[in-house]
């Protein structure tokens, strides 16, 4: 009597990944994305704002097999972070341990689950938000979710408050069914609801009107412009994601223990982030995504919205 045949190895790989704690695996053989048209046209009107690295590593985004010698298929996978927190002036995803080390941890592991799986040397690096690839592009090649109108990407079953990991593989599995459906619909309540009117069109997101992009990634003091579009944020923006109807019935509570909120940052009030000396904000801070923005940009922001509160 034998026993039930092996199981094919790409199902082994997504079902080490499940293992490892994230929520979403897929995979997608690597190549030119499909969304390269509509990537170089977003950055030739600018919408990059000065986050001038996307436009410097143009190139290397136009084939996602050019980061790394050899490689020929990505697992994509996704971790919840946690939609059903209440609103704040910092962003749910950074309430908790940085994404990237959490993630990059996790993915190494998917590595070594890899080689033992498929019994070879293989190589595999992992990205998260960090190298020259469309990330999004490849989650929806391998059957993660759609591109919704806010540019997010959406799972049904979840919504859109997870982060995305890609390991890239020389191995050349076999690729998931892509998710082909745009399950939107006629919805335009994320376009509706940006305070800043940041998109020009369904799926198109102006950075430089982005509370997420102005609170984070700009660098320098703001113009008078964009001191008031800050509103009451200090990092990041959840407003297109909480009005959208696929997270109002989805969204999950954080599950992984790396993320959950930290009472002393999700509890902070605008008041306490301004009285806070520099040593209070690194200790608070530190080991978060938090420390992206720098301690002068984080002061900035909160200045920001304070005057408008104060309406000064």
């Amino acid at each position: 009597m034998t026993g039930a045949p092996a199981r094919p190895l790409e199902q082994r790989i997504l079902a080490q990944a499940y293992a490892l704690g994230f929520d979403l695996a897929g995979i997608a053989r690597l190549g030119p994305p499909d969304t390269l048209a509509f990537y170089d046209a977003w950055l030739d009107a600018g919408h990059h704002g000065t986050m001038t690295y996307m436009a410097r590593t143009r190139d290397l985004r136009a084939d996602s097999t050019r980061p790394e010698a050899g490689m020929q298929t990505a697992v994509v996978v996704g971790m919840n972070y946690g939609g059903t927190q209440p609103t704040g002036p910092i962003a749910r995803y950074a309430r908790g341990a940085d994404y990237h080390r959490v993630l990059w941890d996790r993915l190494d592991a998917l590595g070594d689950a890899v080689r033992a799986e498929s019994g070879t040397a293989a190589r595999t690096r992992g990205y998260v938000d960090s190298g020259p690839i469309l990330e999004r592009d490849l989650a929806r090649r391998a059957g993660l979710g759609w591109f919704g109108k806010n540019t997010m990407l959406i799972s049904p079953g979840l919504g859109s408050f997870f982060f995305l990991g890609v390991l890239v593989t020389e191995l050349a599995l076999a690729p998931s069914e892509p998710f082909d459906a745009d399950r939107c619909g006629t919805c335009t309540r994320c376009l509706e609801a940006c305070p800043t009117e940041a998109f020009t069109g369904p799926r198109v997101l102006d950075a430089r009107r982005c509370i997420a992009y102005l609170t984070i990634e700009h660098r320098g003091e703001f113009t008078a412009e964009e001191a008031a579009m800050v509103g009451g944020h200090v990092f990041g923006c959840d407003v297109c994601q909480d009005v959208c109807p696929w997270n109002v019935k989805f969204a999950r509570d954080v599950t992984e223990p790396a993320l959950a909120p930290r009472a002393e940052i999700a509890d902070v009030t605008l008041e306490e982030w301004a009285a806070m000396d520099e040593a209070e904000w690194k200790r608070r801070t530190q080991g978060t995504a938090i420390r992206r923005a720098k301690w002068e940009g984080f002061r900035r922001n909160v200045r920001a919205a304070l005057s408008k509160r104060t309406g000064e």
